[in-house]
C-alpha cells in the first residue's frame, strides 16, 4: 500500500511544475469560484435574474473572453462551474484548456462559527475531501483552493482560532498533493474593521507563521503550493489609510519574515479592495522589490477583475463584448502590475 507521504513524493515533479506554471511570466489567477448564494447577492444588486441559466451565461462570458489566456494562468472554479458548458455545448474545461488556462477548483465548504470562540470562524470541508479531490483531478483540475477567514476585532483573533484554521489548511494541502493537485493556501486576514496597518501586519505575521508550522508538520511539499494571502492593509474604517508605498513596505516586511524561499509564488487576494487599488499596490511591490524576492508576486483576484465586467454585462447578451473588454482590461492591468509597469493612465486607455 502506498502511503500519503509517498504519494506526495511521487507527485513532486507534477506539483512543482504546475505551481511554477501558475505564477510564470506576468500572469496570475482568476478567482471565479464564488458560491451560488454569493453570486446571487451580486446579481441582485444589478437586478440580474438569480437563476442557473444566468450563472452559466455569466461564467461563459468570462471563460470565453478572447485573449484571456495572455494574462491568466489559472482559473479557480466552483463545483457547479467545472461541470458547466457554453451554450453551444463546449465544456468550460475545454474552453479554458484551449486558451492555455489551467483549471482549478474551490474545495472548502465555507467558514462556519468556531465553537466557544465568538466572532471567529473555522473553514469546513475536510470530510470526504480525498474522494472529491480524486474526482476533480480526473475531470482535469490541476490545482485547488481553500480559504481560511481571520477577523480582527476586540480580543480576536485568538491563538486557538488561528491554529485551528492553520491546521485545517495544512490537512487540506496534504490531501491535495496526495491527489496530484497544487494547493492554493489562502489564510485571509479580513479588511473589515478600524484596525491600523501595523496591527494588520502583526496579525498577518502570526497567521502565516502558524500556517507554515502546520504545513511542515503535515509534510506538505512547499515547492508545490501557492500562497494566497491578504496584503497588509489598514481596516476599511480606519481613519488613516496609508499610501501604496507604505502598504508595500508593511506587506513585504511581513512576507520576508514568514514565507520560506521554497514557495514558488505568492498570489495576493484582492479582499474587497477596489480594482484600481489592488493593481496599484501590487505594482509598487513588484516595481520596488521584484529583483530581491525568492518568490514570484502574482495576483489571484475575483471582484478586482470581474466586478467592472459584471456591471457592464447586467445579464444581457448584447453587453457581452463590452463586458469581456472590461475583464481583459483589468487582467492586463494586473499583468502590468506584475512587471511593475502599471500606471493610473492605463485606466483611461482600453484597447
Amino acid at each position: 500500500m502506498v502511503h500519503a507521504s509517498e504519494m506526495i513524493t511521487m507527485n513532486a515533479q507534477l506539483l512543482t511544475e504546475t505551481a511554477k506554471s501558475l505564477v510564470a511570466g506576468d500572469k496570475g489567477l482568476l478567482a471565479m469560484d464564488e458560491s451560488n448564494p454569493t453570486c446571487h447577492k451580486r446579481f441582485a444588486k444589478l437586478n440580474i435574474p438569480q437563476t442557473v441559466d444566468a450563472r452559466r451565461a455569466y461564467r461563459e462570458m468570462i471563460v470565453a473572453t478572447p485573449g484571456l489566456g495572455e494574462c491568466i494562468s489559472g482559473a479557480i472554479l466552483y463545483d457547479e462551474t467545472i461541470r458547466q458548458q457554453k451554450k453551444d455545448g463546449t465544456p468550460f474545461l475545454k474552453v479554458l484548456a484551449d486558451a492555455g488556462i489551467i483549471p482549478g477548483i474551490k474545495v472548502d465548504a465555507g467558514a462556519k462559527d468556531l465553537a466557544a470562540h465568538p466572532g471567529e470562524k473555522i473553514t469546513e470541508g475536510l470530510d470526504g475531501l480525498r474522494e472529491r479531490l480524486k474526482e476533480y483531478f480526473q475531470m482535469g483540475a490541476r490545482f485547488a483552493k481553500w480559504r481560511a477567514v481571520i477577523a480582527i476585532g476586540d480580543g480576536i483573533p485568538s491563538c486557538s482560532g488561528i491554529e485551528a484554521n492553520a491546521h485545517a489548511l495544512a490537512r487540506y494541502a496534504a490531501l491535495c498533493q496526495e491527489a496530484g493537485l497544487v494547493p492554493v493556501v489562502e489564510p485571509e486576514v479580513l479588511m473589515d474593521g478600524e484596525h491600523p496597518l501595523e496591527h494588520c501586519r502583526k496579525v498577518t505575521e502570526d497567521v502565516l507563521r502558524k500556517v507554515f508550522i502546520q504545513l511542515n508538520s503535515q509534510r506538505v511539499l512547499l515547492e508545490g503550493i501557492i500562497l494566497k494571502p491578504n496584503m497588509v492593509l489598514p481596516g476599511l474604517t480606519c481613519p488613516v489609510q496609508e499610501s501604496a508605498d507604505e502598504v508595500a513596505d508593511a506587506t513585504m516586511k511581513c512576507l520576508w519574515r514568514t514565507v520560506p524561499a521554497a514557495v514558488p509564488g505568492i498570489a495576493f487576494l484582492s479582499g474587497g479592495q477596489s480594482a484600481e487599488l489592488a493593481s496599484a499596490r501590487l505594482n509598487v511591490m513588484n516595481h520596488r522589490f521584484k529583483l530581491q524576492l525568492p518568490w514570484a508576486l502574482a495576483f489571484s483576484f475575483a471582484r478586482a477583475i470581474q466586478q467592472p465586467a459584471l456591471e457592464i454585462w447586467q445579464g444581457k447578451d448584447a453587453n457581452v463584448p463590452a463586458a469581456q473588454q472590461a475583464l481583459l482590461h483589468r487582467a492586463r492591468c494586473n499583468c502590468a502590475a506584475r512587471r511593475g509597469e502599471y500606471t493610473a493612465a492605463m485606466e483611461r486607455i482600453r484597447a
